[in-house]
């Protein structure tokens, strides 16, 4: 086995490791991903873990800049040296993709691995698409990366895909440009493009943003559908709660570059440990019973990742943070600990004072 070293690891940098093998599909280990830059280090992600296998979906949620994207992106090895200029990227920790370590890989295999193996759902699929090039092109462009074949048999695959990602005409639309195709139907396109390899794990980023919620809904019906077929393990990367209950088996609450909450889907959602997690839950409107009080929104911004609080990160927002003793939430940080099976939290409330918090306070208000 092989690692990195763990703190200011450049990718590629192998030392040797006895970590345990991985037990899931894919096993995340306190990933770290931090840029230098003039005002100071941005510690985007700053020690994340967790599992997922196969035919099993986990939504990472949390506000903006709280270190979601950088962490799919860490995943599927897309933070080059070279997109920082001089500086680069640092990068530790282990990331085990069905028994294979891709941060100490060579890149090129990591490379062959993407699209294969592993692919993503860009959040803009209208810069993630080539403007030169017609839809049909990229797509067998991504399959003959990774198959022998000729354009025929590859050009047949692509209309096949677009087919099955609900686009009309797919044989005339093959060949359209993507300002041509609406927000939906780029979207479409995308998901084509990122399961022409039938790949074992699916990263969608913000898949439904600046789509209508008609259109919203096809696109996650679609993911839905598309896992059942491949069997794929799926990350579904976004701010919107409405689309993790929709899809999500397991939830991965993030803030300030670290994972505050963890668990199943009806644990988090029913049970939540984390006073972010209950703003969140707070500030996210419902249809499914009467709206008395208005929506509570989580006080303050997301904190500097140059300059994170310390202690908890999100004491300065929190209106628990008095609640434990000795100023224990602005000097210590919490470690992420169970708190009953399966469900991880990082929070120096005890159990007790969350449960009668969540109790009292909060669920009756959501």
């Amino acid at each position: 086995m092989s690692d990195l070293k763990k703190t200011g690891a450049a990718v590629g940098e192998p030392v040797a490791s006895d970590s345990p093998a991985p037990s899931a599909f894919l096993e995340v280990r306190d990933l770290k991903v931090h840029f230098p830059t003039d005002d100071g280090l941005v510690k985007s992600v700053d020690g994340l873990s967790f599992q997922l296998e196969k035919g099993q979906t986990l939504g990472i949620v949390g506000e903006s800049g709280s270190g979601k994207s950088v962490t799919s992106l860490g995943i599927m090895g897309l933070h080059t040296a070279g997109q920082y200029g001089k500086r680069k990227a640092q990068i530790s920790g282990e990331i085990w993709l069905d028994g294979k370590e891709l941060l100490s890989s060579d890149p090129d295999e990591v490379r062959r691995l993407r699209g294969r193996d592993m692919a993503m759902i860009f959040q803009d699929p209208l810069s993630a698409l080539h403007p030169y090039y017609t839809i049909g092109k990229q797509i067998v462009e991504a399959y003959r990366v990774h198959h022998d074949v000729d354009k025929k048999t590859a050009r047949k695959r692509a209309i096949e895909m677009l087919d099955r990602v609900g686009i009309p005409q797919p044989d005339k639309r093959v060949d359209a440009y993507p300002h041509e195709f609406s927000g939906g139907m780029r979207q479409r396109a995308m998901i084509a493009m990122s399961l022409v390899n039938n790949p074992e794990l699916l990263i969608a980023d913000e898949p439904t943003t600046a789509l209508d919620v008609t259109v919203q809904a096809q696109i996650l019906d679609l993911i839905r559908d598309l896992q059942k077929e491949f069997g794929s393990a799926v990350i579904v990367i976004t701010h919107d709660l409405g689309v993790v209950a929709e899809l999500a088996d397991n939830i991965l609450v993030m803030y300030g570059g670290r994972c505050v909450e963890r668990g199943s889907a009806e644990k988090v959602f029913y049970e939540p440990q984390h006073p972010y997690t209950w703003g969140l839950l707070g500030s996210m409107p419902r249809i499914d019973k009467e709206q008395t009080e208005r929506l509570i929104p989580v006080k303050g911004s997301p904190p500097s990742l140059i300059n994170v609080p310390s202690g908890c990160a999100f004491n300065p927002r929190c209106p628990y943070a008095d609640v434990p003793k000795d100023n224990v939430t602005r000097e210590v940080r919490p470690e992420l600990a169970e708190t009953d099976s399966g469900h991880w939290s990082a929070c120096h409330l005890s159990r007790e004072q969350r449960e009668r918090i969540w109790t009292e306070e909060i669920a009756p208000k959501l």
